[in-house]
Parts: structure tokens; sequence; C-alpha cells
């Protein structure tokens, strides 16, 4: 049963937050001195390491490896970490971090009609009236852009970042169909498929990588060992103290994050569009999801 969150579960959030919110800063500085593939490799291989390491220091169990079980790891690691990072890294050449973090955002009404038709999940009038805001807030987000596909690659970036959050949304979903694993195994195992893809898509298209400046490289330690293996740790943890609906709140947290950072760090000129994007999105997220914060907030009182 879960319990009243503790003022270490609401800390966790924050961090999460400021940590997610900041992964699409620390990928544009990773890309200043290293290719995509390589970036969404390293950053998938690092995370797979540090996470197998602690699999093992804590013994945690495997799970009986039959077909399901590899079909669903196997399509999960691809669709959870190779994909999306590879098309996060891709698309953010083109475009700013806050475009993508702002389209992270909209994940959870993604997920909401996928759900919807592929599990017993059924949506409300509130969950519907709360994903057309989102994908209307989607809309504004790429703006006029979509118009001049073919005409430069700031609006294949644009959808490059939005297929990124429909991979993480098919993969949510898989997620909750598969068969019993540990956590901390499952999410150790989805990085190792995600990098046993990468690796050898980095090696055709980039070729092996040299160690480059200072900056980008650091960078790129960063992103294997604290958004991708760390806030893992802290995920798991908090979910199995919290609950999993505590855990939203982290959504409302990443998108604002990744506007500061992108503006304060890199200098990036964020136009209107992005903000009335965010308070669409973030509209249809507290709309479709009023039921889960209603009992969060409820339990404080």
């Amino acid at each position: 049963m879960t319990t009243q969150p503790t003022l270490a579960n609401w800390l966790s959030i924050a961090a999460l937050g400021l940590i997610w919110g900041a992964t699409f800063m620390v990928v544009a500085i990773a890309l200043e001195g290293y290719g995509p593939l390589t970036v969404a490799c390293a950053r998938t291989t690092l995370g797979a390491a540090a996470l197998l390491i602690l699999m093992r220091a804590l013994k945690r169990p495997l799970p009986t490896f039959n077909t399901r079980m590899w079909t669903y790891l196997i399509a999960i690691g691809l669709l959870n970490t190779a994909l999306p990072f590879a098309l996060l890294s891709w698309g953010q050449q083109f475009v700013p971090s806050a475009f993508a973090g702002i389209s992270m955002a909209a994940l959870p009404l993604f997920v909401l009609p996928l759900a919807h038709m592929f599990t017993d999940e059924k949506m409300s009038l509130r969950n519907s009236l709360g994903v057309i805001l989102g994908f209307v807030g989607a809309i504004v987000l790429i703006g006029p852009g979509v118009m001049r596909i073919g005409t430069g690659m700031e609006p294949l970036g644009q959808i490059a970042c939005i297929a990124a959050s429909i991979s993480y949304a098919i993969s949510s979903v898989m997620t909750r169909r598969c068969p019993p694993i540990d956590p901390i195994t499952m999410a150790a195992l989805l990085l190792t498929i995600g990098a046993a893809a990468l690796i050898p898509a980095m090696l055709i298209f980039e070729g092996l990588p040299t160690v480059g400046a200072a900056r980008p490289t650091i960078a790129i330690i960063v992103l294997g060992f604290i958004p991708t293996a760390l806030a893992a740790l802290i995920r798991v943890a908090t979910i199995r103290s919290a609950g999993a609906i505590f855990m939203t709140l982290v959504n409302y947290q990443v998108p604002v994050w990744s506007m500061i950072f992108g503006a304060w760090v890199l200098s990036e000129v964020l136009p209107l569009r992005f903000f009335a994007a965010l308070g669409l999105i973030m509209l249809g997220l507290m709309i479709s999801q009023w039921a889960s914060l209603r009992r969060i907030f409820t339990r404080q009182s």
C-alpha cells in the first residue's frame, strides 16, 4: 500500500525534475564535439554499465528468459532507449534544447490514447479533453515549421523530437504489459539492449569516436551517469516509497527546467509560441491527470 509522500520523496521528485530538465541542455553541449549517434550510444552504454554493476552489487534477480520476455525486452529496449535517444540527439542539432524538453512534456498525453487502444485503461471525457489540448499545444510548438519540410533541417529536427516522445509513449504502454521483472534489472537490461543497437549504428555512420574537447566529453559522461543511471535509481526508489501516481509530478517540471537551462546556459532565444505551447500542454496534463493530482494532494491534508 502506498504511503503518504515524505520530505525525501518530495526532494526526489524535485531532483528528478531538475536532472531530466537539464538533460536537453547537456545533450546540446555534447553535440558540440560529437555526432548524434555517438552521443546517444555513449549515454546508453555508460548508463548500462553503471546499472549492470549496481544490479550485481544489489544482487537483483534475473527474470525467466522465455520468448515472451525477450520479445518485450527487445522491443521496449529499442523504443525506450536506442530510438528516442538517437532521435533527440539528431533533432537537437537543428532545434533549441527547450523545444526537445517541451516535446517530452506531451509524453503522458500520447500514452493515454495508446493505453485506451491496447490496454484496459480506458479514457474518460476529461482525459480526452486533456489529450486534445495537449495535441493543440504540440501543434503550436511546431508552429509553421511543419509547412516548410524540404526547405531546411529545422522542421525535420522538430518532427524527430516529437517522434521521440511518441516512441517513449509506445514503450510505456508495452512496459505495463511486460511480464513481471525487477525494476533495476529491467532498467539495466533495457539500456544494454539499447547499447547493443546503437554501437553498430554509431560505427557504421560516424565511425569509432576519438576523445574531443573537455566540455562535450564531460557532457557525455554526465549524460551516462546522472540522467540515465542515477535518475533511474531515484525513480525506482520514489515509486516504491510514494507510488507511480506521485511520480507523475515530474512531468510538470521537466519542460520548465529545459526552458530555463536553454535560455540561461545556452542563451537560446525562446519564441512566444514555446510559452503558449507549454501552457496548453501543461493544462492538458492537469485536466487529464486531475484525478491523480487530487489523490496526491488530498493525502497531504
